[in-house]
């Protein structure tokens, strides 16, 4: 029987509940990825010791350094309590997957994640990694709050529904609308998806012969993204035809986007915070899903303590992120000292989000390779697992893990050196000879002792030509820039 045939009311049961099991799949993905780096990245002899991190910045902030950056490090420590951190995530994102105890696991992955976020530094500062979180936090609003296994029959409550559509109202839309209002003229001319495929952080094998694609062709792409990401949006509370088309064009989307590049668990949260847009009817059309029944319990949910914190949570994230939004999209909104008093108040939850990713694009690919050598004379290349080395290198599948480090570097070879210290300490600590950073390269041209000097060396690099390729069998070719670090040694100066 249909629902919304005996009661003209549709009901959202099936795709919430499959949204809460993407939010733990990708809370599984994110901890599993970053446990297996985390040594090398912020671990005691890692690249930026979180334990250092924190003791800097309580000496620096005082007390307020633990609202700033919140963390259960600053009870359990940074050391051993990292890969605690992370078991516990992957154990909670486990229980959640299965539907058992959700709010108690939404709650936790929430608080774990947070405090790494906050110990990772730069290595977890992503645009997902803050969806993430959001996404979690709202969550907890879905899902039923009483012990037991959560079914796929219990339909949310409706104001944390419209939280979800929110949300990827603004996630989507302020993707296109930031193209235009950074003044890109790449954007504006409708060329610059003939520059992202070879200049994306990590691209995918497929992303050589997208880049191969006539001229109109790409121009006409970027016009179809444009009318998905400006259009597909504004149709999320339209009838439910409208509203199941918009909901269809930007799964799609996300859909092209990871065949071409690898954006960790992005594109998979993405598409879940559009699997809430169907109702229960769609999902019974195509003989899936169950029949919701709100029962004594589901009724008392919408009385009481948890509808009046729905409520208020829900005019408080609203209201935060409508201000994040319009500073976002105009500089004046942004130097609002109201605007600006906000942002700094929740800022550190990293749960009320602007969004908006590739607001300019990337027209060349500057790449730093770090070399280390034994006389000064003849140079060694540590090659990172995914980002371009070699030039025979194969472009990678790879999400939704996330080799974080490579994701740094190819951010820190956009600026000068001086913006980017971190990478002098990579060096120092490839010449001290840490394993845990060695450990983060996929080749270690000194497994035996480490290296008397290290360098950094930019390159431009480019996809080759297919002739090119046909020929040498290279991927990529590359020119020199500059040294990004010039070659250093722990000896001292005479």
């Amino acid at each position: 029987m249909s629902t919304q045939g005996s009661t003209n009311r549709p009901t959202f049961a099936n795709g919430t509940q499959l949204f809460v099991r993407v939010v733990a799949l990708a809370h599984l993905f994110a901890f599993g990825s970053f446990w297996v780096q985390a040594s090398g990245l912020i671990g005691p002899n890692g690249v930026l010791p979180a334990g250092q991190f924190f003791g800097m910045a309580y000496k620096e902030l005082g007390l307020r350094a633990c609202y700033e950056a919140p963390s259960l490090c600053w009870i359990f420590g940074a050391g051993h309590f990292v890969d605690i951190l992370c078991a516990a995530g992957v154990a909670f994102s486990v229980l959640l997957l299965a539907g058992y105890l959700q709010v108690v696991s939404l709650a936790a992955l929430w608080v774990c994640y947070l405090s790494l976020c906050s110990a990772g530094q730069i290595f977890m500062d992503f645009q997902w990694d803050s969806l993430l979180l959001e996404s979690t936090l709202i969550a907890i609003f879905l899902v039923p709050w009483r012990a037991g296994r959560g079914e796929f029959s219990y339909e949310p409550p409706k104001l944390a529904r419209y939280l979800t559509w929110w949300l990827l109202f603004r996630l989507m839309f302020l993707s296109g609308a930031v193209k235009l209002t950074s003044g890109d003229p790449t954007w504006r001319s409708l060329t610059a998806l003939t520059f992202h495929y070879q200049t994306q952080p990590l691209p995918t094998p497929l992303a050589w012969y997208a880049n191969l694609l006539p001229l109109w062709f790409q121009k006409l792409s970027c016009a179809a993204m444009f009318a998905v990401e400006l259009g597909a949006p504004l149709l999320l509370i339209a009838p439910r035809r409208a509203r199941h088309a918009a909901a269809l064009s930007l799964i799609a989307l996300q859909l092209l986007i990871a065949l071409t590049g690898n954006y960790a668990f992005f594109n998979l949260l993405t598409i879940g915070l559009c699997l809430t847009c169907f109702d229960d009817d769609w999902w019974r059309a195509l003989h899936w899903g169950v029949e919701p029944g709100p029962g004594g319990d589901q009724a008392a949910e919408r009385k009481g303590a948890r509808a009046t914190a729905t409520r208020w949570f829900a005019a408080f994230s609203v209201g935060i992120t409508f201000f994040e939004s319009a500073a976002a999209l105009s500089s004046t909104a942004a130097r609002s000292p109201i605007v600006r008093t906000v942002a700094e108040a929740v800022g550190p939850t990293r749960s009320f989000n602007d969004y908006g990713l590739f607001a300019v694009m990337t027209v060349e690919r500057p790449e730093l390779v770090i070399e280390g050598s034994d006389d000064g004379t003849d140079w060694k290349a540590y090659s990172l697992p995914y980002e371009p080395g070699e030039l025979a290198q194969r472009p990678s599948w790879v999400a939704p893990h996330q080799p974080r480090l490579d994701w740094q570097l190819w951010f820190a070879a956009l600026g000068p050196s001086d913006n980017n210290p971190w990478v002098g300490t990579l060096c120092e600590k490839l010449l001290r000879g840490s394993p845990e950073v060695a450990s983060l390269f996929a080749h270690n041209p000194f497994p035996d002792h480490p290296p008397l000097y290290v360098r950094a060396v930019r390159y431009k690099y480019e996809f080759t030509s297919p002739a090119e390729r046909s020929r040498s069998g290279n991927w990529w070719r590359r020119t020199p820039i500059d040294f990004y670090i010039p070659p250093v040694s722990l000896k001292k100066e005479q």
